[in-house]
């Protein structure tokens, strides 16, 4: 059980990997990465703020109490020259005990002014890896910007991007569709031609094939009965040499006379 939940976890992993390096901008990130870098940035400066506070806060505390050591002095001394020298003693020991209060605020400010300087260098050297970080991201970000639209231009005029394969596929069913209509027209053109379709605007009918087929007979007969007379050396009839251009006459007439003709003799 414990190797199926594994392979299971690995699965959505893998899943999840793939669809975040599909949904991942580098030009996002690399901003993501630029913020979070001049906060860091920020911090470190509001660090060195907090620290040059508290050292001038330590300051401040020192020179109150040199003016009190100066003061106690003072009053020391006029005690002393007042012969009061209980009051002299007294003055001095205060003096003795804002002293050592002096020495460790020296000490807390030489400790302040440390950090403080440490924080003022790595606030610099922070800041010039960000001045650096940044003219790489915008450099890495333009190169990208220019490699993607390559990309989509190369994609574009070879057919592969998406938005072209479908343009591609609309172009081949409609050559399809062409072909197949012209095929189609074709074979419709071919059936009428042979006689196996009748062409409904009645230009080809019965009738006029029959009238067709008929002046055609009747030409050949008559060149025929022309050619006979040639060979056997007689002088042809008036109506044998006629009847060549009568036959034309007919046939480009539409056959009219020999329809009459039937119907002379259907009377």
């Amino acid at each position: 059980m414990a190797g199926i939940f594994e392979r299971i976890a690995m699965v959505f992993r893998s899943k999840a990997n793939k669809a975040l390096d599909k949904a991942e901008d580098p030009r996002e990130t690399l901003d993501y990465s630029y913020q979070k870098q001049l906060e860091l940035l920020q911090n470190v400066r509001r660090g060195v703020a907090d620290v040059a506070t508290s050292r001038k806060r330590v300051e401040l505390q020192a020179s109150k109490l040199n003016q009190e050591v100066e003061r106690l002095q003072s009053a020391a001394q006029r005690a002393l020259e007042s012969n009061r020298e209980d009051l002299a003693r007294e003055a001095l020991t205060r003096k003795s005990g804002l002293q050592q209060q002096l020495v460790d605020l020296q000490a807390q400010h030489a400790q302040l002014q440390g950090e403080e300087e440490k924080l003022v260098r790595a606030s610099s050297r922070l800041q010039a890896k960000v001045d650096a970080f940044r003219t790489r991201k915008e450099t890495i970000k333009a190169t990208y910007s220019a490699a993607e639209a390559q990309t989509r231009i190369n994609e574009a005029f070879t057919g592969i991007s998406e938005e072209m394969s479908d343009v591609g596929l609309a172009i081949q069913r409609a050559e399809d569709k062409t072909l197949e209509l012209q095929a189609r027209a074709s074979a419709v053109d071919e059936l009428i031609a042979s006689g196996a379709l009748e062409d409904s605007s009645g230009a080809l009918n019965d009738v006029t094939r029959e009238l067709d087929a008929l002046a055609a007979d009747a030409s050949v007969e008559s060149e025929l009965a022309a050619m006979k007379a040639q060979l056997t050396g007689g002088p042809a009839s008036r109506g044998q040499l006629n009847a060549p251009q009568q036959g034309a006459a007919t046939q480009q007439s539409g056959a009219q006379p020999q329809y009459g003709s039937q119907e002379e003799s259907g009377r």
